[in-house]
């Protein structure tokens, strides 16, 4: 690996953790969020994931940024995993939709 070695990555993993375990402790008191807003922003920031994934693939292929391939294909692979995990949680909402819709009055 050029630049980025093993032990980067297991720092960003930890950082992230960190993180979300934060984020997590955080969001508790505010549990009276409203299902949709916290879809919503699900949503955009599988988007945003996206977007930003996308931009920095075209910014290696044309050469604009000094980017290393690891950085590039660690975006794409947050992005496919993101997208792939926002499916899975759809495809159960609409599993359960259909489960309420079927059970009788």
């Amino acid at each position: 690996m050029s630049s980025m070695d093993i032990n980067q990555v297991l720092a960003q993993m930890r950082v992230m953790s960190a993180q979300a375990q934060n984020q997590a402790e955080q969001s508790k008191p505010a549990a009276q969020a409203d299902f949709s807003d916290l879809l919503k922003r699900s949503i955009d920031q599988v988007n945003e994931t996206q977007q930003e994934a996308k931009a920095l693939t075209q910014a290696f292929e044309t050469g604009e940024k000094d980017l290393d391939l690891a950085q590039v294909m660690i975006a794409v692979q947050k992005s496919s995993l993101s997208f792939d995990a926002m499916v899975q949680v759809r495809n159960k909402l609409v599993e359960a939709y259909k489960d309420v819709m079927n059970m009788p009055i």
